[in-house]
């Protein structure tokens, strides 16, 4: 087979890449290791910028989003027993939108499913090889039979274990990494959720945050041990914990039910440098991860798409590299600022097992000061809606 960008990874970096291609008239196809069903199975966040929400509807694939979306003007920082409320809209002028990423991906496999472009599940040992001639290509293998794509670009989208990353020499390649002591112990229940915006609590038994997936399901975690498992975790005692490290009124206004889902994520901040290896790209979780806690992951794999399709389209349009040669670093930039803020939100709101007494007591005069400040407040804000691309 032949096309001129090969995409490895059908995630939502992957299938959104592949949209933009596809608006800009470049044939792509996407190859993905696994089912369209395991795809959709896995629980991942659900926040998006206005940014990420304006490239979905630029591909047609927004209006979902739209309808059933959750728009939130602020989020609510809980500490030393109350809460408080960070207007996000009033600081900055925009607001974000809580979206499973679930969802997201169901609406991209959907418009790509409409357009009639190929994307190739259950595509197993995929190798790009020559990325660093002129004739890239890719190798897999599907029902036992070995293909190969002949394309002029790979983008690898295959998250962190994936095999893009993993096929550059080490040499080529420089690589920052902080894994955080602790997890996050996650529950869905199908339950209206406590408030109608995020709560983030700061506890001295650790960080918890109430969240949601619409109006009436729910998303809870709580900070917890590494060594812990899901099954050390029944219902009861994950509800009866988060209560404790919640506000009275927060308590109050709890509805508590049995689990859908229950999961423990770890916690990393991640990048890789550079993100173009000759004519393969890194975009979305197969070059940077971020903790959750200022959800800027999925936002990230928006931002990169965004770049390297003006990159891919700059050069088959205009004939020029600048845009795929620059690609890179911009890339980068924006990717760093959001590996800080998201230490920074982690580092405010979490019990670390190594600072004491004293890193606690600054974690709370952290938060009474975003909490007091207007500039801080913006700050804050401007950072959790998402910075320009």
């Amino acid at each position: 087979m032949r096309t001129k960008v090969a995409i490895i990874g059908a995630g939502p970096a992957g299938l959104l890449l592949g949209q933009l291609l596809r608006a800009s008239g470049i044939d792509n196809i996407i190859l993905e290791r696994q089912t369209p069903e395991y795809v959709l199975g896995r629980i991942r966040a659900g926040l998006l910028e206005e940014g990420t929400v304006a490239l979905l509807d630029e591909v047609g694939a927004g209006g979902r989003a739209h309808r059933e979306g959750l728009v939130h003007d602020g989020i609510e920082l809980a500490f030393s027993g109350g809460r408080h409320r960070i207007d996000m809209k009033a600081a900055t002028g925009k607001t974000v939108m809580i979206y499973g990423q679930t969802e997201v991906t169901l609406d991209l496999m959907n418009a790509r499913k409409e357009a009639g472009f190929t994307t190739v599940y259950e595509a197993h040992d995929v190798k790009p090889r020559d990325f660093d001639t002129d004739y890239p290509r890719i190798s897999y293998v599907k029902d036992g039979v070995t293909h190969e794509i002949a394309c002029d670009f790979i983008a690898g989208c295959d998250g962190f274990h994936g095999i893009s990353r993993a096929s550059v020499k080490p040499q080529a390649i420089e690589t920052f990494e902080r894994i955080y002591p602790f997890g996050w112990l996650g529950i869905l229940s199908e339950t209206p959720p406590v408030s109608h915006e995020l709560i983030y609590s700061n506890h001295a038994r650790g960080f918890a945050l109430c969240t949601m997936r619409s109006t009436h399901r729910s998303r809870y975690y709580v900070q917890c041990s590494l060594d812990d498992h899901v099954d050390q975790w029944p219902d009861d005692r994950f509800w009866d914990e988060l209560k404790r490290r919640l506000d009275r009124k927060a308590v109050d206004h709890l509805v508590t039910g049995p689990s859908i889902e229950k999961s423990i994520a770890p916690l990393r901040s991640f990048v890789a440098e550079p993100m173009r290896f000759g004519r393969m790209f890194l975009a979305g979780d197969a070059a940077h991860i971020v903790p959750p806690t200022g959800a800027k992951g999925l936002n990230l794999a928006a931002s990169d798409a965004h770049y390297l399709s003006h990159a891919l389209r700059e050069y088959y349009d205009e004939k020029s590299s600048a845009g795929i040669d620059a690609y890179s670093a911009r890339a980068l930039a924006r990717v760093w600022k959001a590996v800080r803020f998201s230490w920074w939100m982690t580092s405010m709101l979490h019990k670390f097992p190594d600072t004491g007494t004293i890193g606690a007591r600054i974690q709370l005069a952290e938060l009474d000061y975003v909490c007091s400040s207007k500039a801080a407040m913006t700050s804050l804000a401007e950072n959790y809606v998402g910075l320009p691309f």
